[in-house]
């Protein structure tokens, strides 16, 4: 399964989503590829201070616009059972690498209406990626979510009214999140216990029932987003 945190908007979360699921796949057993495509290199500092501190960590890699060429990250994924691409805001030949070799395209978004309409260039990204790759599917993560406030609460709905996919796990605005990353680890190694680390592990059952096909999400296929 190869999965690519992607999105034109920076601040919702991409780097942090991808870090806690590549944790929880590797507590998990499975054999786990982090790759960083964004210069910032989030991912990649993130690997050393886990390595410093004799942190488990997955395989952590820099990857740019060529990564989907046949003998870079499609012979690689092979070794792996987890392949999870980190990749920039705005660098769209970097998001166009990733999804021609993704399996399921994540856009994480804030709950405010402003981030909903910074998905609209995300979309189109995608679907010009189905041109080549059809089986791709694309889904919305609902992030930094205050479910005490009006617009917590009312996040789904204004994703939904605009159209896109959204998956049913959703992750809060939790300082576990920060807190784990700060200590090179994953929700689910700082925290097993907190909301964070709970919401990572439903969020990899969800994507990984969805790579199955072994029952229907609410996650489609970026066609019909785009429709």
């Amino acid at each position: 399964m190869i999965i690519a945190l992607t999105g034109q908007k920076g601040g919702v979360g991409k780097s942090t989503t991808a870090i806690g699921l590549a944790v929880a796949g590797l507590e998990r057993g499975l054999r786990v590829l982090l790759v960083d495509a964004d210069p910032q290199g989030t991912a990649r500092t993130w690997g050393d201070v886990a390595a410093e501190a004799g942190h488990p960590t997955p395989t952590v890699i820099a990857m740019g616009a060529t990564m989907h060429k046949p003998d870079q990250l499609p012979t690689l994924s092979k070794n792996y059972d987890l392949t999870i691409i980190d990749c920039p805001p705005r660098h769209g030949d970097v998001q166009r690498s990733a999804l021609m070799v993704s399996h399921i395209a994540i856009l994480p978004c804030g709950p405010s209406a402003a981030d909903a309409w910074a998905l609209t260039a995300s979309l189109d990204v995608i679907a010009e990626a189905r041109t080549m790759r059809e089986t791709l599917q694309a889904c919305v993560l609902i992030t930094r979510k205050q479910s005490r406030t009006a617009l917590g609460k009312g996040a789904r709905d204004v994703l939904e009214a605009s159209g896109l996919p959204v998956l049913s796990t959703e992750l809060g605005y939790r300082v576990a999140y920060q807190e784990a990353i700060a200590a090179g680890q994953g929700p689910t190694g700082f925290s097993p216990r907190d909301n964070a680390a709970s919401e990572i592990r439903t969020l990899l059952d969800e994507l990984e029932t969805l790579f199955h096909g072994k029952e229907t999400s609410g996650c489609y296929l970026a066609q019909a987003a785009a429709s």
